[in-house]
């Protein structure tokens, strides 16, 4: 796939290195608060890593309201079961996330392990700076000036 400037390349090796190291992984999207690409894996071309960043922040709202209404508190992981697929949703550092999509076929708890480990060794790497007050996932204090 081709890559374009406007993503972090210096990160997509990393997602790369997630897609290869995990048996039935297909994509990874690392994404900010507002859904935004920040980085993507080889394996994806940028119109789909930006449909998926949207779907996700979707995901990751629905969460959140889940969370609000329940007194559940934030959200850490989020995970869709399709027939075919898998879609976790994880945060990555201040101001991302982390998206991958892997066939029915992977072991969950080894994809989720690894997302979580990628996240820990590279989480400076991984921080996107605040883009005004919007804050999709509600991970700040929700307060506006």
């Amino acid at each position: 796939m081709t890559r374009t400037t406007a993503t972090h390349q210096d990160l997509d090796w990393l997602l790369d290195g997630l897609v290869d190291s995990v048996a039935e992984t297909q994509n990874a999207v690392l994404l900010s608060d507002d859904g935004l690409v920040v980085s993507h894996s080889r394996t994806i071309d940028r119109a789909d890593a930006e449909r998926l960043a949207a779907i996700c922040t979707g995901q990751q709202s629905l969460a959140r309201g889940v969370g609000q209404l329940f007194n559940g508190g934030g959200v850490h992981q989020v995970i869709v079961e399709l027939n075919d697929l898998w879609l976790f949703i994880i945060a990555a550092a201040q101001g991302t996330h982390l998206a991958v999509i892997t066939s029915q076929e992977v072991d969950a708890e080894i994809m989720s392990l690894a997302m979580h480990n990628l996240v820990q060794q590279v989480g400076q790497k991984l921080t996107t700076p605040a883009r005004g007050e919007f804050d999709a996932f509600g991970t700040g204090d929700g307060q506006r000036a």
